[in-house]
């Protein structure tokens, strides 16, 4: 990690472009690790400005104005960089898409990077402005606000910037344009063509990403993908991540009398919804977690050696069960790796009736409980969405997709109503493949060791219908800290994981394919 960084005057960035009609210089030679250093030294106080001006457009989906004003930042920011820029026609927000061709170029790398954020609830925020970036330091386990300091002042690694999406994920956005201006500033840009598609419904589960890839399969076009996103391994050092699970929902509904009723008269008699849905939620795991419906688990094997491989993460789980809060964790498998090569079925939420001071002697008409299942590369999700139907049926459940008829009610005594969304699939590479090779050697090249390699992140990111559409490997490029509050209130990104960031992304881009 970079310990300190004196901030220093930035030297004038080189504006390349249309705008200016001035052709991209494309050199052979690729940066050392000391000139990359230097050069994000030196790019430091340009790479902060740019990142606060980013950080303070809002980037909630809900929001089509928001996301139009960010979509023409965006557009603007790499037209300045000699990039053709288009948006995506799509259903929903648009993808806006960018890309630099080089004459005579064999290789072209595709780039991903999310441009969207999650909602905010300004009064959980510890500042009045989430999408006003602030510079925090910790006194006495507190992080307080601090003035921006002129750019002759020296920047400490371990404040943090705040604000909505300073983390997921403007702040590879930043990183990644930063890198941009540092190679074509020194002649060094990438003799590959560079495709980047910008995804501004990252957060709403990217409902059109798939369809726009399909109708766009050509012009995007690629050997591989590159994706910076996501936190490091829980050491905070630098890691690459080769898959990422899939996911897809579930909405369970039982249901007891049309209306709440009194627990005195109707105790005992009416049926309560709320037994019902934790009776169903119940059978379908053990104590220790792990999932008892056949077939859930079927397809996935774990070899001796990718076990082996898999215990070379540096994982401590005896740390990790003590800061998340639990002794023992749940029986799946054997490690925290070897877990999430599994699918999961999480239970996300529950709803019935009322609790605490709300808390009223009732029999419940409805209750609620919302699902997740992450999926593996092994996995489909229709199956499995079919599996667990099959298992409440089997329960003596009658399973609808909608509210009862009175009809239903009065035929059958048990009834749940299921709702599914398959949002996308999981993706997995090879680190022998071109992408994780791209990724891993400009790592090793400019800190002189191995990065961490995971075989797959337990999170999932809509990465899967751009691989299995265009059939090219990816690979994930962490450059932001892992304790980073991403999607909750106070979210931020420790100064010193931006600066090595911004060097990492670099010398990745620097690689000759």
């Amino acid at each position: 990690m970079i310990k300190h960084l004196a901030v220093m005057r930035l030297t004038p960035i080189l504006l390349i472009g249309s705008a200016f009609n001035a052709p991209l210089i494309q050199a052979n030679n690729a940066l050392t690790a000391a000139q990359i250093h230097q050069q994000v030294k030196r790019n430091t106080p340009h790479a902060i400005t740019l990142y606060r001006e980013l950080l303070g457009l809002p980037n909630d989906a809900n929001y089509p104005n928001d996301i139009e004003k960010l979509s023409a930042w965006l557009t603007q920011a790499f037209r300045d960089r000699a990039f053709k820029v288009e948006k995506l026609k799509m259903s929903g927000s648009p993808i806006v898409y960018a890309e630099r061709l080089v004459p005579g170029a064999k290789k072209t790398v595709l780039v991903y990077l999310q441009a969207d954020g999650q909602p905010v609830d300004r009064s959980a925020w510890d500042q009045p402005n989430p999408y006003k970036a602030e510079l925090k330091h910790l006194v006495n386990g507190q992080w307080k606000s601090q003035p921006w300091p002129d750019p002759v002042q020296a920047l400490d690694p371990d404040w943090r910037i705040f604000a909505r999406s300073a983390a997921d994920s403007k702040g590879p956005i930043a990183q990644f344009l930063t890198a941009l201006d540092i190679l074509d500033n020194q002649q060094a840009s990438p003799e590959y063509n560079l495709k980047i598609i910008m995804d501004t419904e990252e957060e709403q589960g990217s409902p059109n990403l798939p369809q726009a890839i399909k109708t766009h399969k050509d012009k995007l076009s690629a050997d591989l993908l590159l994706i910076f996103d996501g936190p490091p391994h829980q050491t905070n050092k630098p890691t690459i991540t080769m898959g990422a699970r899939g996911i897809a929902t579930i909405q369970l509904i039982t249901y007891g009398p049309h209306k709440p009723q009194h627990s005195g008269h109707y105790g005992n008699y009416a049926p309560n919804p709320a037994l019902h849905l934790a009776q169903i939620l119940g059978s379908m795991k053990s104590q220790q977690g792990k999932v008892l419906i056949r077939g859930f688990y079927d397809g996935v094997s774990l070899s001796a050696q990718l076990k082996a491989q898999l215990a070379t993460v540096p994982d401590d789980e005896a740390q990790i069960m003590k800061q998340l809060g639990f002794s023992q964790a749940d029986a799946v498998a054997s490690s925290l790796q070897e877990s999430i090569q599994y699918p999961s079925l999480n239970i996300r939420g529950m709803s019935s009736a009322w609790v605490g001071k709300q808390a009223r002697t009732i029999v419940p008409a409805t209750a609620t409980a919302a699902m997740d299942i992450r999926l593996v590369k092994e996995s489909d999700a229709s199956h499995l969405i079919k599996l667990v139907r099959q298992h409440i049926e089997k329960l003596g459940y009658y399973v609808i997709d909608r509210p009862p008829t009175d009809t239903e009610r009065a035929q059958y005594p048990y009834i749940v109503s299921m709702t599914s969304r398959e949002i996308y699939g999981a993706f997995r590479s090879e680190p022998d493949s071109a992408a994780g090779q791209m990724a891993i050697q400009g790592i090793t090249k400019l800190l002189g060791e191995s990065p961490i390699v995971l075989r797959s992140g337990g999170g999932s990111i809509p990465i899967a219908p751009i691989v299995d559409t265009l059939n090219i490997p990816a690979a994930i490029v962490a450059s932001v800290n892992s304790d980073n509050n991403q999607h909750s209130p106070n979210e931020n990104l420790r100064i010193g994981h931006f600066i090595e960031g911004i060097a990492i992304i670099t010398s990745v881009l620097n690689e000759k394919l």
